[in-house]
C-alpha cells in the first residue's frame, strides 16, 4: 500500500510545505483541507503514513492519537503523526525544536526574559513551552478575551521579546498586525512565526526600529526536517535546512 504524507489543516492556500518536503526528498507530498468533522474519519484512513498538522487542528488531534511524546505532553499540542505499522496513530511535536533553531538564529535572547506571545491556539503554546526551554524568567499569553488581553497591553510594557502566534498578518491579509510595538518599549527581540509573507508588518516594524527579529520560514523548515526524522528516521544537518531556507527565500523573493 502506498503510504500517503501531507498537511492536514482548514486553509491551506498560503502553504509552502509541499515545496519544502520535495526539497527534503518527500515528493508525495500533499495538503489535505480538512472541516473539523473530517479530521477523525481521515486520520483513520489505513493509507496515511503521516502528516503534519496546522491551523487550527493542532489541539484537536492529541485526543485522536494512540500515544503521544514526552514533548506533547509538555505543551499540548501536536504538529507531527505517524500511522506505526501495529496501525496506531503517535502524535510528536516538531513546532518547538523548529522555533528554539529559529530563536538561535536570530540570536533572540530568551534567558531571564520576560516574553510576550500573542495568541492562544496550539503555536502559542509551543512558543510558551520552547520559550521556558530557553531560559525565560516570565511567559504571558495575550488573548482577545482572557486576562491579559489587547486592551490591556500596558500591563507588560515592560516586556524584552514579543511572540507572533497568531494569523495576523498572513497572506493574503497581508495589510494588517498584531500589535504596535511601540507598546513595548523595552522590546529587544521580536518572534513571527508566520513565514507567508516573510517580512510582515510586525517585522517591518520591528526592522525600523531596530529591533533583532525573525519570521517563521527558519521555524517551518526546521519543524519539516525533523518530521522527516519521525516518519523516515532520516536526519538532516543544519547545512541542508539553512540551504533550504535560503531556496525559498530565492523563490519567494517578491513575497
Amino acid at each position: 500500500m502506498d503510504r500517503r504524507y501531507g498537511l492536514v489543516g482548514r486553509t491551506l492556500g498560503h502553504s509552502w510545505s509541499v515545496e519544502i518536503h520535495e526539497l527534503l526528498g518527500c515528493g508525495g507530498y500533499a495538503l489535505f483541507e480538512l472541516e473539523p468533522e473530517q479530521l477523525a474519519p481521515f486520520l483513520a484512513r489505513d493509507d496515511l503514513g503521516g502528516c503534519n498538522v496546522t491551523i487550527p487542528y493542532k489541539v484537536d488531534v492529541v485526543p485522536l492519537c494512540d500515544e503521544v511524546s514526552d514533548a506533547v505532553r509538555q505543551i499540548g499540542s501536536v504538529n507531527t503523526l505517524l500511522r506505526r505499522e501495529d496501525g496506531t496513530l503517535f502524535g510528536d511535536n516538531t513546532d518547538r525544536a523548529g522555533f528554539v533553531y529559529a530563536a538561535r538564529r536570530a540570536r533572540l535572547e530568551f534567558s531571564g526574559a520576560k516574553v510576550v506571545v500573542l495568541g492562544s491556539g496550539g503555536t502559542s503554546r509551543t512558543a510558551c513551552s520552547a520559550a521556558r526551554l530557553l531560559g525565560a524568567r516570565q511567559v504571558v499569553v495575550i488573548s482577545r478575551h482572557g486576562e491579559d488581553n489587547y486592551d490591556n497591553l500596558e500591563r507588560h510594557a515592560d516586556a524584552d521579546l514579543v511572540v507572533n502566534t497568531t494569523p495576523v498578518g498572513m497572506f493574503p491579509a497581508t495589510d494588517a498586525a498584531p500589535v504596535d510595538l511601540a507598546a513595548f518599549p523595552a522590546c529587544r527581540g521580536v518572534f513571527d512565526v508566520i513565514y507567508n509573507p516573510r517580512r510582515t508588518r510586525l517585522l517591518a516594524q520591528a526592522e525600523r526600529l531596530g529591533i533583532p527579529h525573525t519570521g517563521g520560514l527558519p521555524m517551518l523548515v526546521a519543524q519539516a526536517a525533523a518530521s522527516e526524522k519521525v516518519w523516515f528516521d532520516k536526519a538532516f544537518d543544519d547545512a541542508t535546512v539553512e540551504r533550504i531556507v535560503t531556496e525559498l527565500a530565492r523563490r519567494h523573493a517578491a513575497d
